[in-house]
């Protein structure tokens, strides 16, 4: 054979053999996507879609900052050494509760003093009086003049203006006294003390306590603009309720009412300041602190919902594996809604009591032959509520 002829047959077998695995190759890819007649089963973790109401929130969570109701700063309203301190640091006080007390004998000197000139002058205005009263009987009798009687006139209104001006003094000397005892205004807890026994205070530059009221206690929190229409037509129908959680939380998230809107939008961040008010019967929360905040906008009723875990995203959208009474897997298109606490809402696609898959689903493809196991992970997810 000549050689030209040998290596016609030899490019003739090459592109026989590259064709032939071409061939191969598509078919075997063709048959990915149909599950092996004699395969295993694959274990996978299922869930029950469940019908339950679903709270609608809004997502992600902002930040809140705890504020006391009410913050009063004490200042002394008269100058003078603190005797007495009525309370612990820290403690809890109600509305008119005795703080302090302020070295009260200088006052009382003065409202001694003001009572004696009181007494002095009430005599003098007597005299007074009685001098205008005889010198006019004199002067209708022609006996003294028109000078004599305007003199004693002017001498009894001097002696009235005296007195007033006595027991002013006496109320000024009075109202001392009294804030020689300083009293809690509102009911709160103390903070920690700004002076103490001995020290000497004067009005009104001095601190000497601040009171911050905790029961009930404010969050404020800020939330995008784009929730401002749902948030006041929600609160045109009920009261809306807000829940928070921190580190080391104990016991359930503190639970609030929504009770203002702030009446602009801030331009810089695009956020709408609100505020919830919180019972905080357990003192749960502390003025200053942050806090997650959970703000329900609305509850969805009878809703269909799955375990997050089992949503996945295909080419087209959301899907689930759903498990069929043959234990055979299929691959169903849903619509999602909300999540909340490891649970999606399925708007539609999917009936409750239908099983889908939470975990193995990469294993999966339509009408393979599944082992089930219910899901540990999902237990405690709206889906499968204890």
């Amino acid at each position: 054979m000549k050689p030209a002829q040998q290596n016609k047959m030899d490019v003739k077998t090459a592109l026989s053999s590259l064709a032939f695995g071409l061939i191969l190759a598509v078919a075997g890819g063709c048959s990915r996507g149909a599950p092996p007649k004699s395969a295993e089963a694959v274990p996978v973790e299922v869930a029950i879609a469940v019908q339950t109401n679903m709270p609608v929130q809004i997502e992600p969570p902002p930040v809140g900052h705890v504020m006391a109701l009410s913050t009063v700063t004490v200042h002394p309203q008269i100058q003078g050494m603190i005797s007495e301190i009525h309370f612990k640091e820290g403690q809890e006080v109600n509305r008119g509760d005795l703080l302090f007390t302020i070295d009260p004998r200088p006052a009382q000197a003065a409202l001694n003093q003001a009572q004696a000139n009181l007494e002095r002058d009430s005599g003098q205005l007597e005299y007074a009086r009685a001098n205008y009263v005889r010198d006019q009987k004199l002067f209708d009798s022609k006996i003294v003049s028109q000078n004599q009687v305007d003199t004693d006139r002017a001498g009894l209104d001097a002696a009235t203006g005296t007195v007033a001006a006595d027991r002013a003094a006496i109320t000024n000397a009075l109202l001392n006294l009294d804030y020689c005892q300083i009293h809690s205004p509102v009911a709160g807890r103390t903070g920690s003390l700004q002076a103490y026994v001995g020290n000497v205070v004067k009005a009104p530059d001095d601190v000497l306590l601040t009171i911050n009221q905790i029961h009930p206690i404010y969050v404020e929190f800020a939330v995008p603009e784009q929730f401002l229409p749902a948030i006041k037509k929600q609160m045109g129908k009920r009261t809306l309720k807000v829940s928070v959680a921190f580190q080391n939380m104990d016991g359930p998230p503190p639970q609030g009412d929504l009770t203002f809107i702030d009446n602009s939008v801030d331009a810089t961040t695009g956020t709408i300041d609100l505020k919830a008010t919180f019972p905080n019967r357990d003192d749960a929360l502390w003025p200053g602190q942050f806090v997650r905040v959970t703000l329900t906008l609305s509850e969805l009723t009878n809703a269909v919902v799955v375990p997050t875990q089992a949503v996945q995203t295909g080419q087209n959208g959301s899907f689930v594996y759903v498990v069929k009474p043959d234990q055979t897997v299929e691959e169903r298109p849903v619509m999602i809604g909300v999540e909340h606490d490891g649970g999606t809402v399925v708007e539609k696609g999917l009936q409750a009591g239908e099983t889908v898959v939470t975990d193995g689903q990469l294993r999966l493809v339509p009408g393979i032959k599944v082992k089930t196991a219910e899901s540990g992970a999902s237990t405690n997810s709206p889906a499968n509520p204890q």
